[in-house]
């Protein structure tokens, strides 16, 4: 089995660094790449992007050494299925709050009898091995509600998860915190906290929405091994903003 660009840097053990995409881009993952981020993630639940713009991004970065994963936003077989034939190395599926719903994720990115992926490679470099297709893909249960928190030791049993993802925002506002404290209020941290741990002891990857390098500090401090700092939009906006303070001659 040739392990994935994302299994290969995550197999480290040190954390990784992932950028986020959220509108079709022709270059947005290469430069990602080209600062030395280890992944991106595409956007499928809030980003303005379907699973066709997803393929043809994947495609263009198949030999730019870089993770690939693609967020959805439920365990749906189809759209998982397609991302998958595409090439996408993980899956990261939005708002599991059980372990029935990450089994049926995990199910999703399975041939049959193990699960329900229907046979549709679509890249060639992949080949046909099912076995080997299979092996490929990890799939990562994005835990951001107050629910998934009361059920987490069961969702850390179901067998086939790579790691669980944390998404602060909505987790706050889960637990009744405004979303601008998703980081720093002392409940919301303790929760985000005890789920990292909780992926560790069952041997499972931390991973976490951070927003950005300020946070993905701290996060990996925490001991989080797989780390998001921010979308495309974001690293435009703050690339645009210093260039245009040097031109004012702003310091």
């Amino acid at each position: 089995m040739t392990p994935s660009h994302l299994q290969r840097a995550l197999a480290s053990g040190e954390p990784v660094f992932g950028g986020w995409i959220t509108g079709p881009t022709a270059i947005g993952p290469e430069e990602f790449a080209r600062a030395g981020y280890d992944y991106v993630g595409f956007d499928a639940q809030h980003g303005y992007i379907d699973d066709a713009d997803i393929a043809n991004m994947l495609r263009r970065i198949e030999h730019v050494p870089i993770g690939t994963a693609v967020r959805l936003p439920n365990a749906d077989a189809g759209p998982i299925g397609r991302v998958l034939d595409a090439g996408a190395d993980a899956i990261i599926v939005a708002m599991i709050e059980s372990a029935d719903q990450a089994a049926a994720a995990v199910a999703a990115s399975r041939y049959p009898p193990a699960g329900v992926r229907s046979f549709g490679p679509l890249r060639a470099s992949l080949g046909v091995d099912t076995a080997a297709l299979e092996a490929r893909v990890s799939v990562f249960a994005m835990i951001e509600t107050a629910a998934a928190l009361a059920d987490i030791d069961a969702i850390c049993a179901v067998p086939g998860l790579a790691g669980f993802y944390v998404g602060p925002a909505d987790l706050a506002i889960s637990m009744g915190v405004d979303v601008s404290k998703a980081t720093t209020d002392p409940d919301v941290r303790a929760a985000i906290v005890g789920i990292g741990k909780a992926a560790s002891a069952a041997g499972l990857v931390p991973a976490i929405h951070a927003g950005n390098g300020t946070v993905g500090h701290a996060m990996a401090e925490l001991g989080f091994r797989m780390i998001t700092l921010g979308a495309e939009s974001q690293a435009l906006r703050r690339g645009a903003a210093a260039g245009l303070d040097e031109a004012k001659g702003d310091r």
